[in-house]
């Protein structure tokens, strides 16, 4: 056995091992790093406005707190000026629900020539096996959905932590980062966290404008059906819709479908298509447009980068896709070299002419060079003197 083997095995299987245990160790901790990357973009999203507090004077941590309790403040009366109508809705809609249940039962017995009654009806529900079984289960589950609205509140804690940490620490944190890496490397480090700023802060007024737009939208829409607390569930179309990815549009149309089959169950429908055919117009008309002007990038790269960051990261990925991609594209565009773009008829989606000869499109080439020569002041290439010779 060679004597270099041995030391070779051993440190194959020290690096091996080192791979698993790193594997083991970011499974472990890819929750709190995803929550880190969330807090992350958070407190650049606030970053302008304490920015514009501290430089007034003010303390970071005061000015970040204030923002933070504004933010909480907002949120808070948003949900319960929302629950106290949600509720108000569900008891008008289970006091009116016999009514609606006669109506259904009285158009199935005049169209199919039946001899239904709803107290037959309610007693073959309520005896029903499949909703013992719902019941039980529903009992059974009741602790893993307590554990999960446990779980939701300490990442959401943990992440507001992370995010006010990094906002009222930020110059420091620069700093820090700063402190390990050569003058030229600072500079660069310091030009992508303000790039990125400026791209989160875009993206975050991208959103809040579809949300305001969506808003007025289905506000128009709930007044001409005349769906009362039109205001409130405008707001909550226009917020869910937009800041909540993937399952928030769904979220966003269930509480206005549930209000308005109140009144009328046609106007659910009427709801339900508007919905659907407001989706399509924002998806493919508005928000790639939108997003193109606030962040600099194209629709594609805005719609392709969503769909990427839902395969990586879910929800968060398609939340933070395009503010990353737009810093990424931003930073690197000052690396790559452009040079100046031919003035050629097919970069403007044009053909060249069918059936010119090679000759005339040579001589062109040839008096084109010559007048760039002379402006340069070199010597002057000869002309072909025949086809042939050409």
């Amino acid at each position: 056995m060679p004597a270099w083997l041995p030391r070779a095995m051993v440190l194959a299987l020290a690096l091996y091992a080192c791979f698993r245990l790193g594997s083991w160790a970011f499974d472990q901790l890819i929750g709190l790093l995803i929550n880190v990357l969330i807090a992350f973009f958070l407190a650049l999203a606030i970053e302008p406005a304490v920015g514009r507090m501290s430089a007034r004077g003010m303390r970071r941590g005061l000015a970040t707190f204030l923002v933070f309790l504004m933010v909480l403040i907002a949120t808070a009366g948003f949900v319960v000026l929302l629950g106290s109508m949600l509720a108000g809705q569900i008891v008008d809609m289970v006091e009116g629900f016999p009514k609606y249940l006669d109506s259904v039962i009285n158009w199935v017995n005049q169209n199919f020539h039946t001899e239904l009654s709803r107290v037959e009806v309610q007693d073959s529900v309520l005896h029903s096996d499949w909703l013992q079984k719902y019941v039980q289960n529903s009992a059974t589950g009741v602790l893993d959905i307590s554990t999960t609205v446990i779980g939701g509140l300490f990442r959401l804690l943990t992440i507001f932590l992370f995010s006010f940490y990094f906002a009222a620490d930020g110059p420091r944190l620069r700093r820090a980062l700063c402190s390990v890496l050569p003058p030229a490397r600072q500079a660069e480090v310091l030009r992508a966290w303000e790039i990125a700023v400026d791209k989160t802060g875009g993206y975050l007024y991208s959103r809040s404008l579809m949300a305001l737009i969506s808003g007025i939208a289905h506000y128009i829409l709930l007044v001409i059906l005349g769906v009362p607390y039109a205001p409130a569930l405008a707001i909550w179309v226009g917020l869910v819709s937009q800041f909540i990815p993937t399952i928030g549009t769904y979220l966003a149309g269930a509480l206005p479908m549930l209000i308005a089959f109140t009144i009328d169950p046609w106007y659910a429908l009427w709801v339900l298509g508007f919905v659907v055919v407001y989706q399509q117009f924002e998806n493919y008309g508005l928000q790639p447009k939108l997003t193109s002007k606030t962040v600099d990038i194209h629709p594609a790269v805005a719609f392709g980068s969503v769909i990427a960051g839902t395969a990586f990261m879910g929800a968060v990925g398609a939340l933070i896709a395009i503010p990353a991609v737009a810093t990424l594209q931003a930073f690197l565009g000052a690396y790559v070299k452009r040079y100046d773009v031919t003035d050629d008829p097919r970069m403007h989606g044009r053909h060249q002419q069918r059936g010119e000869p090679a000759l005339t499109r040579l001589r062109r080439s040839w008096r084109t060079a010559e007048s760039d020569d002379a402006r340069n002041g070199q010597d002057r290439i000869p002309e072909p003197e025949s086809p042939e010779r050409a």
